[in-house]
């Protein structure tokens, strides 16, 4: 779950327009790793969001999971990129198979359609042959599959510096200019 607070830390510092939608299992994910308590109502949460990375709506946007009519669900207003990060394998298989059984696959699912951008961050470790494969049927399908995996030749110094390596490696494939960790040769 850092990954996920700190992208969308960086990309609302960086001015950009975050539409946000999380599961409830992120709900119960945040608040064991970080202690931070993600309300179920959306509306409670963008204004807790907000409020906390001190930026205002439009800028952030957050969204329910049942929220059909919410523009992440229509390709008439598909986002420049979709991230699911963290992504776990439900979500991954779900995605991979093209099910919309709740507003974060469906948002995934219209990007794909629509060519655009979408970035997955696959949670699990270890992975079995299914994760492996629905992985695969995503890379095929045009989706980047980002593992969070550290490089430890920036010399990380905290789990902070682990998280925006990873982080730093999603910008990059948005194309987002960053300065969290140096370049490679840099």
């Amino acid at each position: 779950m850092p990954y996920g607070v700190r992208l969308l830390e960086v990309l609302l510092q960086a001015g950009k327009n975050v539409q946000l939608i999380y599961s409830q299992a992120a709900q119960i994910v945040a608040q064991q790793e970080m202690g931070l308590q993600l309300p179920a109502s959306a509306a409670e949460a963008e204004a807790q969001l907000c409020e906390r990375f001190q930026v205002s709506a439009p800028q952030l946007r957050v969204f329910g999971r049942e929220e059909w009519f919410a523009p992440p669900a229509s390709g008439n207003s598909v986002a420049d990129a979709v991230v699911v990060c963290p992504a776990s394998m439900g979500t991954v298989a779900a995605i991979a198979n093209g099910l919309s059984e709740n507003l974060i696959e469906r948002a995934a699912d219209v990007a794909i359609k629509e060519r655009r951008p979408v970035i997955v961050v696959p949670r699990e470790t270890p992975l079995s042959a299914i994760h492996l494969q629905n992985l695969l049927t995503l890379a095929q399908n045009g989706c980047t599959v980002l593992p969070p995996a550290a490089g430890f030749y920036t010399k990380p110094q905290s789990i902070d510096d682990m998280v925006d390596f990873v982080v730093a490696r999603i910008l990059d494939q948005l194309r987002i200019p960053h300065a969290l960790v140096p370049k490679w040769g840099g």
